[in-house]
């Protein structure tokens, strides 16, 4: 057990927080040619994996809120990558769906785990074992308002 259990040092939520602070500042050169920043690289990761979603199935997948995640999806929108639109059935259910361009830009986006891992000197199985052992402070990716 640490000598003092209130040191910074000693503490999970620092350095899990200082990780995560570190590890956007290694994906921003990366993604800075892909017009991206890290959240939207995370809304564009969700959508590549299925699209059409409506907004709160999608801000469930990020476990963000949905009002955080409507100006990220309208900046999407402003680059051409994105297309919200209202469902004909429900008009309160807003769905996004990736453009032509927002599907060509997959291409280039396969390129960013390669580079993350060069840059990190991580191979994929660290990586793996790294994201399995973060899971349990993940949670489950419920609903955000459901936690």
């Amino acid at each position: 057990m640490p000598d003092d259990l209130l040191k910074l040092d000693n503490q999970v939520c620092f350095a899990l927080v200082t990780a995560a602070r570190n590890v956007v500042g290694i994906y921003r050169p990366v993604l800075a040619p892909l017009g991206l920043t890290h959240p939207q690289y995370l809304v564009m990761l969700a959508l590549w994996e299925r699209a059409p979603r409506s907004l709160s199935d999608l801000a469930a997948a990020l476990a963000m809120e949905p009002a955080t995640l409507s100006p990220l999806v309208k900046r999407l929108e402003s680059q051409g990558l994105v297309d919200r639109m209202r469902r004909a059935d429900d008009e309160r259910v807003l769905d996004i769906t990736l453009t032509d361009e927002g599907r060509a830009l997959r291409a280039q986006a396969e390129r960013v785990p390669e580079q993350i891992m060069a840059l990190t000197g991580m191979s994929v199985a660290d990586l793996e074992s790294l994201r399995d052992a973060l899971a349990p402070f993940a949670g489950p990716r419920d609903a955000p308002g459901d936690r």
